[in-house]
């Protein structure tokens, strides 16, 4: 089945499943994509609270409910912390939500009181004070999120839509899970450049990471910022780029205003940019060599439920998720490893690269070997000496995700598109994996762009 050329230029290059998809779009309402995250303890974040508790407990940190539509999560917490007047490192979330949607998590702010935390007023925010803790929410406590999607614009029939969810999810079942790739989001789907960049970086080429940032034209950006890089890419000017790039592109000024005064200074524009999004290059990279590394695994038809001599795998701990233990499979643990990942205690594990984090052996390592040769880098490349802040030690990923607790409403007819179909269904995954990835399987996209991805 043919897969997007954008998808395939973020390393997402097959399907897992044969079915014909449903097809439709997402997000033509930001209502048609709620995210409602929960933790490890069971606490659901819920985007309309009800008969909120009363503040319990003692702590120096307030936990509150985050409510947000239509708001980029870095930017809301930083505008939430600039209403509170605390330091932005004072707030924390457990993860990432999306920004096209609206979606509940939970937040914690050190130092402020539930009375401060009711007053904060601005448009598409909404904080919900909860209880007082001693420990700040991180990553550690998130077990996932809660998707609620609506699909609309389907072109086929109540019973043909059916009978393809159907099939693709019984296919997802027998595939044992979801392909855990990393998803549009991680590289932007306007101007999917960031893991280009990071590549660059990688290898040492700052001068071209800035240019790739700067001047590399995507075909779905606007015009005239396209038309502003492509000049940039043809004249390497960097005055005459910063009287025509686009004021709204804030960190392209940044970094072009830098150049502007030293020329020659590439490391130093890319320190223009926030260390976040520094580190994001990097990582962006990992993200689409893991997802070649497991499209190759996919196409190769070698099975991600059970294990191969030469893989990783992880352990899982009671909850089902994914620990930081890991072991390696040879001929001597081989059946013991195969029973474990049927029990469901260790899933098959892929690589993300880093200076710390090798290659698989087996079968699974000739992928990867072939795949670093042909990117010309190796493990130790990423620790960058040039710019030892966006240096990634790697680490291991599942290569499945479960789909938990999918259902659905029986299509009907789309009020907003009349002549098509609509769909809502639900869903939870674990914490790392993205909705997108799911829908991708279920829609079958031609065109990611206009399907709202």
């Amino acid at each position: 089945m043919r897969v997007p050329k954008l998808e395939k230029e973020l390393g997402m290059e097959v399907y897992a499943t044969k079915s014909l998809g449903i097809g439709g779009k997402i997000r033509q309402y930001v209502d048609d994509f709620i995210v409602e995250e929960i933790l490890i303890d069971g606490s659901k974040a819920h985007v309309s609270p009800e008969n909120v508790p009363l503040i319990l407990g003692e702590g120096k940190y307030l936990v509150c409910l985050l409510i947000k539509r239509n708001w980029d999560n870095l930017l809301a917490v930083r505008e939430i912390a600039r209403k509170l007047g605390v330091a932005y490192k004072d707030v924390h979330i457990a993860g990432i939500k999306d920004a096209k949607a609206i979606t509940a998590q939970h937040i914690s702010i050190k130092g402020i009181t539930p009375e401060q935390a009711a007053k904060v007023k601005v448009e598409g925010l909404l904080l919900v004070p909860l209880r007082f803790q001693n420990f700040k929410i991180s990553a550690y406590h998130l077990y996932g999120n809660r998707f609620t999607i609506t699909v609309r614009s389907i072109s086929h029939s109540i019973t043909e839509t059916q009978e393809r969810i159907e099939k693709i999810l019984a296919e997802i079942r027998d595939f044992g899970g979801i392909p855990n790739f990393y998803g549009h989001q991680r590289f932007g789907t306007i101007r999917p450049v960031t893991h280009l960049v990071g590549k660059e970086i990688v290898r040492g080429n700052f001068e071209r990471a800035v240019m790739t940032y700067l001047a590399l034209p995507h075909e779905f950006e606007h015009e005239r910022a396209r038309k502003a890089r492509e000049r940039l890419m043809e004249t390497h000017d960097f005055e005459e780029a910063l009287e025509n790039f686009p004021r709204h592109l804030k960190y392209e000024i940044l970094m072009l205003k830098h150049l502007v005064k030293n020329s020659n200074d590439y490391i130093g524009a890319l320190r223009k940019l926030p260390f976040q999004l520094r580190r994001l290059f990097t990582q962006a990279y990992q993200s689409y060599l893991f997802n070649r590394f497991l499209s190759e695994r996919i196409r190769m038809e070698i099975s991600l439920r059970e294990p191969q001599i030469g893989d990783y795998v992880v352990y899982v701990d009671t909850r089902g998720l994914p620990t930081q233990y890991s072991a390696k499979v040879m001929e001597q643990n081989l059946e013991e490893m195969k029973n474990l990942a049927r029990e469901g205690k260790v899933r098959v594990a892929i690589p993300i690269i880093g200076y710390k984090q090798q290659t698989s052996d087996g079968a699974q390592g000739e992928i990867e070997k072939k795949i670093l040769e042909k990117e010309g880098v190796k493990p130790q490349d990423f620790y960058v000496k040039g710019m030892r802040e966006t240096s990634a030690k790697g680490e291991l990923r599942a290569a499945l995700t479960p789909l938990i607790d999918f259902s659905y409403e029986r299509p009907c007819r789309d009020a907003t598109n009349p002549a098509k179909r609509i769909v809502k269904c639900s869903f939870t995954l674990q914490r790392g994996s993205y909705a997108t990835v799911f829908l991708r399987e279920l829609m079958k996209p031609r065109n990611l762009i206009e399907a709202g991805f």
